[in-house]
């Protein structure tokens, strides 16, 4: 959520796939069900997401053509960019998983067939996706300023718990013994806890992501992205020397969208100063 935070304890990109992993893992032995798939699929979640988060990703969507999402820019990871384009051979379950993961603002529990995962593994995944973004974002925002422990819905705090940790217990157990209860071979949560998760989240795009301090970092990230992208375009043999190739193995708009969506917050930044900004000279 927040970029290149200086502090040890703000989540990254990686922190929130070992905590999704860990959910998920965590739901699944308690169904029952296959936790080495659940933990491939989980793993593999956001290897497509972009630097600067979905600032990021909107920023990529409108520069390219055909358009740009990270479920597919992930599942692309995986299927060519790993291993020199050979790709890792992966199952269809696991590539399913991984592509239907992502949710942004639509339903907890998805119903549409069409955007359902094809196994219970792969929508457990999208279910700890859910839950570890709006409790550690929550986390983020009160160690950042943004908001207080306080400014948090009472009646949230007062059914899911007063704490990161509370409330990761509380909406683990309810899933478990919710889908228990139920049957039938679908993912299950009560309404209580379920209207709980969905205010918790309104409660985060009101005060938090469209937090005007948040929003504006994000519209320099976009236009940190969008200079490093059309710099590459007019500048292909820069960008062939920088990735140590010798030749495109696509489109040069596609080979620089996959570079872009493989950095950090940090090296697009470090690369954006060394491209477009005057370097200090130093007296010997």
């Amino acid at each position: 959520m927040f970029l290149v935070p200086t502090g040890d304890h703000y989540r990254t990109r990686l922190t929130h796939t070992l905590e999704v992993s860990q959910i998920a893992r965590t739901i699944s032995k308690a169904l029952q069900l296959n936790e080495d798939l659940t933990e491939a699929i989980s793993l593999g979640h956001d290897l497509g997401h972009t630097p600067f988060g979905h600032a990021g990703e909107d920023t990529l969507n409108e520069l390219v053509q055909g358009g740009f999402s990270h479920a597919d820019q992930s599942l692309r990871v995986v299927d060519l960019l790993e291993k020199d384009g050979r790709g890792l051979n992966l199952t269809q379950e696991v590539r399913d998983g991984i592509l239907k993961h992502s949710k942004g603002k639509g339903e907890i529990l998805c119903e549409d067939e069409a955007e359902m995962a094809m196994t219970l593994e792969g929508r457990v995944v999208r279910i700890a996706d859910i839950i570890a973004y709006v409790n550690h974002d929550i986390d983020d925002a009160i160690r950042g300023g943004v908001i207080s422990q306080d400014d948090v819905p009472k009646g949230c705090r007062e059914r899911l718990g007063a704490t990161h940790a509370k409330r990761i217990n509380t909406m683990v157990n309810d899933i478990v013994l919710e889908t228990l209860r139920v049957g039938g071979g679908h993912l299950s949560i009560s309404e209580e806890v379920l209207s709980a998760i969905v205010r918790l989240r309104d409660f985060l795009w009101e005060r938090v992501y469209e937090n005007q301090s948040v929003h504006d970092d994000f519209h320099k990230a976009a236009k940190i992205l969008k200079e490093l992208y059309h710099y590459f375009i007019d500048h292909p043999d820069d960008f062939l020397k920088l990735v140590e190739k010798k030749s495109l193995y696509d489109s040069l708009e596609r080979c620089v969208t996959d570079f872009l969506a493989g950095m950090t917050d940090r090296y697009a930044f470090r690369l954006y100063e060394v491209r477009f900004l005057p370097l200090p000279w130093m007296i010997l």
